[in-house]
């Protein structure tokens, strides 16, 4: 299990579909999950520091965890099925801990809400993770063990599994990317 953080929120300019862009913390890989305008929103307000004069959905749920006793521990991506994400939000009651199954978008509504960590599982990363050349953009392999990242030869087949994700990724500007 890898700990990743929300990177940004994006909106492809093909569809105006809304993409979370999840960063490993330890690497340079990402992981780019679609997601709904209203999840969206969810997130940004949050992560942006903005107030909203009633409680929002995702408010009440943590709300509600906490006025029982009970925690929020982490978030998990533990799952990649047919291009669907799927996700567990772990709790605490007492000495008990509840795995909830989510969808990806409302766990880390929760999450940057109860301030807890974003994990997504190995099998995950390795399905769907990706490397960007920071110069050209292009797909790149993680590093072999002497350092050096070497290009992907993608077949045509790994082309068309990410094709979700094709426009998106031609639509990055990679300078957003860097931290300020």
């Amino acid at each position: 299990m890898r700990e990743l953080v929300i990177d940004s929120i994006r909106m492809s300019q093909m569809n105006y579909q809304r993409v979370v862009v999840l960063k490993e913390l330890e690497t340079d890989l990402f992981l780019l999950i679609w997601i709904g305008p209203t999840e969206a929103e969810a997130i940004a307000v949050k992560m942006q520091g903005m107030t909203v004069p009633r409680p929002l959905t995702h408010d009440l749920l943590v709300d509600l965890v906490k006025s029982v006793g009970g925690s929020f521990d982490h978030i998990l991506v533990n799952d990649l099925q047919n291009e669907t994400f799927y996700a567990k939000v772990v709790i605490r009651v007492g000495e008990q801990t509840h795995e909830i199954d989510s969808r990806p978008s409302d766990a880390m509504a929760v999450a940057v809400r109860a301030e807890v960590p974003i994990y997504v599982a190995d099998e995950v990363m390795e399905k769907a993770a990706i490397s960007m050349d920071q110069e050209t953009g292009a797909p790149v392999t993680q590093p072999a063990p002497g350092g050096e990242a070497a290009e992907t030869n993608v077949t045509e087949e790994e082309l068309q599994k990410l094709s979700a994700f094709t426009d998106l990724i031609n639509e990055l500007d990679m300078e957003d990317f860097e931290r300020k």
